[in-house]
């Protein structure tokens, strides 16, 4: 069983920066793509950023410029940075994590998600 825990979320101001994190446990192989997601009130969860295991990296067109997506392979994490956040990135963050748990085995873990609120 793989368990992803999710930190860093809370209530900032229109421009400040926040820092998400999302570390991965338990039976695991290798980790393969990391990402980012979020879902507002009332809308579809939304691919925000991602990351494969060889550093390249993806943004949605909303955030890119402000968030940074990077992962730290030895301690099975990713992370998000945001600057310049504004009030619609408001909304809960979750994190994906696709996971070897055998050499052949892959699976997608989501963490609980972390909400982001951006309001004066």
């Amino acid at each position: 069983q793989v368990q992803l825990v999710e930190s860093g979320g809370g209530l900032v101001q229109p421009g400040g920066s926040l820092r998400l994190s999302c570390a991965a446990s338990g039976s695991i192989f290798s980790i393969n793509d990391m990402g980012w997601y979020r879902q507002a009130s009332g809308k579809q969860r939304e691919l925000v950023a991602t990351i494969t295991s060889a550093g390249v990296t993806n943004y949605a067109d909303s955030v890119k410029g402000r968030f940074t997506i990077s992962r730290d392979n030895a301690k099975n994490a990713v992370f998000l940075r945001m600057n310049s956040l504004k009030p619609e990135d408001t909304a809960v963050y979750y994190c994906n994590q696709l996971v070897f748990i055998t050499p052949s085995a892959l699976r997608s873990y989501w963490g609980q998600g972390t909400q982001v609120t951006v309001s004066p």
